[in-house]
C-alpha cells in the first residue's frame, strides 16, 4: 500500500499492455478513489489492430490518442515491462525503471509466430500483428510492381483480410491456407469465403501438403515440393504471446500465456491478474481476440475491486457467438457461432455485415472510452454456460483401451 498526497492509504496497480484489455481493465479500476493506476506499453497512442490489414493496403495508421480512452486518473508509462518480481511486488522496465505495485494486471497481448522455424521465414517474411510490423509491410508492398505475386500464408481472419484489401487492388495475390481454407469458419460458409476469393482473383492453395517450409527473396516453398514465385512474403500463420511472464518465472500454458484460475488470477500469486491474449484461465484460453479481451480486462478489474471490498471474485464466463471478417473495403461475413465459440452454419452477409465490421472499428474504442468516463459502465451480456463442462473434459483423466 502507498499513500496519496492526504496520507490516505490508496493501493496503487500496475497494468502491462494498453491493448483492448489492457485500457478496459484500467478504466474499470478508476472506480475506487484510492486506487491508483499506472498503466505500461511500449507506445504513447493506441493501435486499433482490426484495422491493420487496411494500413497494409494504404490507409493512415490505424491509432488513438490515449488520452480519448484512457481516463485522466491514469499515469501512462511509454515503456516496455523486462521483467516481472512476483514476491517483490515490482516491475522492472526497458528504461531501467522499476515500479512497485500491490496488484498487477497482465495484458500484453499477442504477436507474429516465431519465424525462426521455418527457413528463410524471418529474412524474407513479413509479419502484420503489430503496427511496426504493418507500417514495413507496407512500405514493402508500396514499392513493389502492382503486377509481381504477393503471396499470403495463413488463412485465418488477419490473412484472410489482408488477401482481399491486396487483391481488391489489382494485385496478383496467393493465399497459401494449409489444410483448410479459413479453419474457424463452418464448411458451409466457407463456400461463401471461396466464391469471394475467386471474384477477386485470389489464387487459394490449399491440402495437406499446402504448408510453407522454406521461404527465399522470390519463392515459398511448400511441404509437397511446389515452389511459388513471390515477391513479397506476408506471414499471418501461427501466434506467439510475448514471453515475459516465462522470463519471470511465473507459471505459464506451453503457448507461453500466464496461467491462472477461473478468476484471471495467477495460479502463482493472488496479486498478480491476466486479461486479453496472453492470458489462460485454467489452462484453458479464450480465442485471442478483442471480443474477449475486453471482457476479459473487466472480469481482472472486478476481482480486484472484489478483493478490496472483501467479496469472493466471481469466476469469468464469457461468450462469444460469432467472428466478423472484411473480404475487401466494401464486403464481409459475420460467421455466427454458439457462445462457447463453435461455429455454426449461419452467417451475415451483405451490406448488413459490412456495416457490422466496418462500424466495429470505431465503435470498440468509443466503448473504452465511455469506461473511461464511466468506470463500471461496460457490461458483457453473452455467456457461455458450457465451459464448466470443458473444463471437467480437459481434467479428466484419459484411459487407453
Amino acid at each position: 500500500m502507498t499513500a496519496n498526497s492526504e496520507n490516505t492509504p490508496t493501493t496503487g496497480v500496475v497494468v502491462i499492455g494498453g491493448g483492448y484489455a489492457g485500457v478496459m481493465a484500467a478504466n474499470r479500476l478508476t472506480q475506487r478513489d484510492d486506487v491508483t493506476v499506472t498503466l505500461v506499453n511500449p507506445r504513447p497512442k493506441f493501435v486499433v489492430r482490426l484495422r491493420l490489414h487496411q494500413h497494409v493496403a494504404g490507409e493512415p495508421a490505424p491509432v488513438v490518442d490515449y488520452r480519448e480512452i484512457l481516463s485522466e486518473r491514469i499515469r501512462l508509462v511509454v515503456d516496455s515491462a523486462t521483467s516481472i518480481d512476483a514476491a517483490g511486488r515490482t516491475v522492472s522496465l526497458d528504461s531501467g525503471e522499476t515500479i512497485s505495485y500491490d496488484y498487477l494486471v497482465y495484458a500484453p497481448g499477442s504477436g507474429s509466430f516465431d519465424l525462426s522455424s521455418i527457413p528463410g521465414a524471418e529474412q524474407f517474411a513479413y509479419p502484420v500483428a503489430n503496427l511496426e510490423a504493418a507500417a514495413r509491410l507496407r512500405e514493402v508492398v508500396d514499392a513493389t510492381p502492382s503486377s509481381a505475386p504477393i503471396t499470403v500464408v495463413g488463412s485465418g481472419a488477419t490473412g484472410m483480410e489482408v488477401a482481399c484489401e491486396l487483391a481488391e487492388q489489382g494485385r496478383a495475390v496467393t493465399l497459401v491456407c494449409g489444410k483448410v481454407l479459413c479453419p474457424y469458419v463452418h464448411p458451409k460458409i466457407r463456400r461463401k469465403f471461396a466464391k469471394r476469393l475467386a471474384e477477386l482473383g485470389v489464387t487459394v492453395v490449399v491440402g495437406d501438403g499446402a504448408t510453407v517450409t522454406a521461404v527465399s527473396r522470390d519463392a515459398v516453398q511448400l511441404r509437397d515440393g511446389r515452389e511459388l514465385a513471390s515477391a513479397v512474403t506476408i506471414w499471418t500463420a501461427g501466434f506467439s504471446v510475448p514471453d515475459l511472464a516465462r522470463r519471470s518465472g511465473l507459471s505459464t500454458d506451453d503457448t507461453g500465456r500466464l496461467l491462472t484460475d477461473e478468476t484471471l488470477t495467477s495460479v502463482d500469486s493472488d496479486r498478480i491478474l491476466a486479461a486479453g491474449d496472453s492470458a489462460s484461465p485454467s489452462g484453458v484460453p479464450f480465442r485471442a481476440s478483442c471480443a474477449t479481451a475486453r471482457p476479459l480486462g473487466a472480469y481482472a478489474a472486478d476481482t480486484i475491486l472484489a478483493r478490496l471490498d472483501n467479496r469472493q471474485p466471481k469466476e469469468v464466463n464469457i461468450g462469444t457467438g460469432f467472428q466478423c471478417f472484411a473480404l475487401g473495403r466494401r464486403t464481409a461475413i459475420v460467421q455466427l457461432a454458439s457462445m462457447s465459440d463453435v461455429a455454426n452454419r449461419f452467417s451475415i452477409g451483405g451490406l448488413l455485415a459490412h456495416k457490422i465490421k466496418s462500424s466495429s472499428y470505431g465503435l470498440l474504442t468509443e466503448e473504452l472510452g465511455k469506461e473511461a468516463r464511466k468506470p463500471g459502465s461496460f457490461t458483457w451480456r453473452f455467456k457461455d454456460n458450457k465451459r464448466r463442462q470443458k473444463l471437467r473434459d480437459v481434467a479428466r483423466p484419459r484411459t487407453v483401451a
